[in-house]
């Protein structure tokens, strides 16, 4: 059975599965490490390399779970279950990250890669299958487009309702006497809303598009068609370049405002009656989000009129030219930076929703080719390359601040001051380069699509009659 539409109250409840994982990813990428060094107590080179080892760890784990769940067989699905059983274990082992045991250093150092090692994994055993359900809630294209547009709206969502409320909820909970207590009971309420979320997600879901063929293939066979799937690759390629992307400009923009603009670098803002002050860094990034939130918005509309393909030539393409433009903005520019972060942002913000209800087109023609819907395969691997372009962009920005002779807590050379501004504009570039490069070649066009979309459905049709 495929429905064409799909409600809203199941669309929102897919959203909120991503709320509940971007939570906690924003918490991880934006505060894990100085909770290790602040609160924790352990040194900011042995948790630097902890990230590394941990993260390229799970980045292999996600296939693992792809094809664990490619083969599961329950009667909520393949992919729902895993909302369900896996939602308690994700908020206690969360819990446990974010405890400080009284241990020596050597201990707690054991403790952090054992904790964060088992949240990585936890992390992938319910955020693939989630990512995999949305190829088989439905095979509309349009629709499919539509719930990755209200899944990257609720992954913003959740990652300003993180960034607001935490430092907060630690003060009020005893962070300021206690801040291992402040810390530790904040995410008692992150965790609780979490599973929540994974739960309403499970619930108001429904999985629709079942393959023809449910006999199970051999590993080997499922790995040869993906290896052998020509638009994965090209999209692999754009994807990861995307990432690229927007992890330089994100790990050089508090470097840009520090050591460029200038530290005392503050707006004023008022409210009513009151007045806030506010950090120019930070002003940037909330632009930065709430654009984002723009752009998965415009995915949908646009992707309809003018097809998916072009969708994201059109984006990358004008972000090439945005961002060349914006080395040529100096100190006195800040209105024009401000404006430029907006515009680029937008565009960044309409690849995601894009990138992954391509990944669930692609599980079509992968079924339409093969006669084998491997979508937890493709969604998984699809993860661990998306992972893998966060880990580059981020290492990226370290090598390079350390090319241009940064030093920490000092005033910069010119040197490094022109390679920070490099950092937001010119280097970035090449990665959208680079995925408007790929996605030139990518086959599967709207008439493609529509072909493959008609001929499943008949196939499915013809199926479901010889079994009555």
């Amino acid at each position: 059975m495929n429905v064409k539409k799909i409600s809203f109250k199941e669309k929102v409840g897919y959203g909120l599965g991503d709320a509940a994982s971007s939570m906690f990813w924003k918490l991880f990428s934006m505060y894990l490490l100085i909770f290790y060094t602040d609160v924790f107590g352990i040194s900011a080179a042995a948790a630097g390399t902890m990230f590394l080892i941990t993260r390229v760890w799970d980045s292999f784990c996600d296939p693992v779970v792809g094809v664990m769940a490619d083969r599961t067989s329950s009667k909520w699905g393949k992919f729902r279950p895993y909302l369900l059983w896996v939602a308690i274990p994700f908020a206690v082992i969360a819990l446990f990250t974010f405890y400080t045991p009284d241990f020596t250093q050597s201990g707690k150092l054991i403790y952090a890669y054992v904790t964060y090692s088992l949240m990585m994994m936890i992390y992938s055993l319910i955020n693939v299958p989630y990512a995999s359900l949305m190829g088989v809630m439905t095979s509309d294209r349009i629709e499919r487009t539509a719930l990755s547009s209200y899944r990257m709206v609720f992954a913003f969502g959740g990652s300003l309702l993180a960034l607001a409320l935490i430092e907060p909820l630690i003060d009020l909970l005893g962070g300021k006497s206690d801040p291992q207590q402040g810390w530790f009971l904040s995410i008692v309420i992150f965790a609780v809303i979490a599973s929540v979320f994974f739960w309403l997600c499970f619930a108001w879901t429904k999985e629709r598009v079942r393959p023809m063929n449910e006999t199970e293939n051999d590993l080997r066979e499922d790995m040869k068609n993906l290896l052998a799937n020509r638009p994965w690759w090209i999209l692999l390629g754009a994807g990861i370049s995307a990432l690229i992307f927007n992890s330089i400009r994100d790990g050089g923009a508090a470097f840009y405002f520090k050591y460029y603009i200038g530290q005392d670098s503050h707006i004023d803002l008022a409210l009513g009656s009151a007045r806030i002050n506010l950090s120019l860094t930070t002003l940037y990034l909330v632009l930065g989000q709430a654009a984002n939130i723009i752009g998965v918005i415009m995915a949908t509309p646009l992707s309809a009129r003018i097809g998916k393909k072009n969708t994201f030539l059109l984006v990358m393409s004008i972000a090439t030219v945005l961002s060349l433009t914006f080395y040529m903005f100096g100190r006195e520019h800040l209105v024009w930076i401000m404006v430029f972060q907006l515009l680029i942002s937008i565009c960044a913000g309409c690849i995601f929703p894009l990138l992954w209800s391509m990944y669930a087109d692609i599980a079509d023609y992968s079924e339409w080719k093969n006669g084998r819907r491997a979508t937890g395969l493709i969604f998984s691997s699809s993860s661990m390359s998306q992972k893998f372009g966060w880990t580059i962009g981020g290492a990226a920005t370290g090598w390079l601040l350390g090319y241009y002779g940064f030093q920490a807590n000092v005033e910069q050379t010119e040197v490094a001051q022109s390679g920070i501004r490099l950092m937001l504009s010119v280097l970035p570039a090449i990665g959208t380069v680079l995925s408007v490069v790929f996605i030139a070649f990518y086959p599967l066009t709207e008439e493609k699509l529509q072909h493959i979309e008609d001929e499943l459905e008949s196939k499915r049709k013809n199926h479901v009659k010889l079994e009555i």
